[in-house]
């Protein structure tokens, strides 16, 4: 038997992605300024995506290293061979967050400066807030996103129906 309870999980992950795109393109609706605030606001983008790729690729290693250690002690029985790729996944959507959260930031941050200088503060801060958010909905999003995918995968492979889990 089908309870709704278990539409809360993937409904909470598609409404809080929902919500961060709405947020994300409120925020790519305001100005970014002036001409030479637009130019900063392109400087700033570039120096943190290559800070981003740099740290993709010391965060990429350590990811291969921990996955084959895990994958190691799955294949000598230590652990359920789930773990080593739950780990990646996880992984994979982690740096989806951060590079979203990234790109909410420098597109943000010319753009509150302006809401700033044209509208006042209570724009600034919305502009602020909003962009904010996106980053916080789209981490629980995609960790709620996981977990319930996680979660149906292992009740399926266990032989469980959603009744006994």
């Amino acid at each position: 038997m089908f309870h709704t309870i278990w539409l809360l999980g993937p409904v909470g992950a598609i409404v809080g992605l929902i919500a961060a795109r709405i947020f994300f393109t409120q925020m790519m609706k305001e100005s970014e300024g002036t001409e030479t605030m637009t130019e900063i606001a392109g400087h700033v983008r570039e120096g943190a995506h290559a800070y981003l790729r740099q740290q993709n690729k010391v965060v990429g290693l350590i990811l291969i290293i921990t996955f084959v250690i895990l994958l190691v002690l799955a294949l000598a029985g230590m652990q359920a061979i789930q773990v080593p790729f739950a780990f990646v996944i996880g992984g994979a959507f982690s740096a989806t967050a951060g590079y979203l959260g990234m790109v909410t930031a420098t597109n943000a941050s010319a753009r509150t400066s302006n809401a700033a200088r044209e509208r006042g503060l209570n724009d600034a801060l919305k502009v602020a807030f909003r962009s904010g958010a996106v980053m916080g909905l789209t981490v629980v999003g995609l960790a709620l996103a996981f977990i319930v995918i996680a979660f149906f995968l292992m009740i399926k492979h266990s032989g469980m129906g959603l009744k006994e889990a």
